[in-house]
């Protein structure tokens, strides 16, 4: 069995949700960031950086969601979770996933983790002011990029869209109207009702 470590509203859904899609055997561990979990020694002997998710597998730990979803969609290659036999395609779902890990997470993180770049609490206030533009610049460009097609990638489902699905969630919060973007706004409705998210979306909401 493999056991997922998560917080709610975190990017760990994203993992959450791959894993129920390929119907894994897995456990979850919450890590309660309100008690300050993630700084306690337990949980910094499985992952050192003190973040969400970690995935303890029979060979090791594994962080970071891209790492993470990508190992899943190769653990259980049968569910077609990513392109595997296509090189391109895989590495296009690479890009699209390293730039909601990089760029998309880190304009969000500007909300709430301002300490995490500045000690000056104006300067905190400022980047958090900023949130609503850069966040939305994101997701114009991730509009952009979307087609008519029901998933990221197209006609098949597949480890970008439990991630793109996690971070449209945070929309809100970040003062971003969803519906300014149709295509993914589709995206998100479409993810809200399938059934591996319906079976693990309330450990993911406070």
């Amino acid at each position: 069995m493999i056991s997922l470590y998560y917080s709610p509203n975190s990017c760990a859904l994203a993992s959450h949700i791959l894993l129920e899609e390929v119907g894994a055997n897995y456990s979850v561990i919450e890590i309660n960031f309100n008690k300050n979990e993630q700084r306690k020694s337990n949980y910094l002997s499985v992952n050192a950086k003190g973040r969400v998710p970690a995935l303890l597998t029979e060979e090791g730990v594994l962080t970071e969601t891209p790492a993470i979803l990508l190992y899943i969609a190769q653990k259980y290659p049968q569910k077609k979770m990513a392109p595997l036999n296509n090189i391109y395609q895989l590495a296009k779902a690479q890009e699209l996933n390293s730039y909601l890990c990089s760029t998309a997470h880190v304009a969000h993180a500007h909300l709430s983790r301002g300490s995490r770049w500045a000690d000056d609490p104006a300067a905190i206030a400022a980047m958090t002011a900023k949130v609503p533009e850069t966040v939305g610049a994101c997701f114009s460009f991730l509009e952009s990029g979307m087609s008519d097609s029901p998933w990221v990638l197209g006609d098949d489902y597949s480890i970008c869209d439990p991630y793109l699905f996690t971070v449209t969630r945070w929309l809100k919060r970040d003062g971003v109207d969803r519906k300014n973007f149709p295509r993914i706004d589709a995206h998100y409705q479409r993810m809200k009702d399938r059934i591996a998210v319906r079976n693990v979306i309330h450990l993911h909401s406070v």
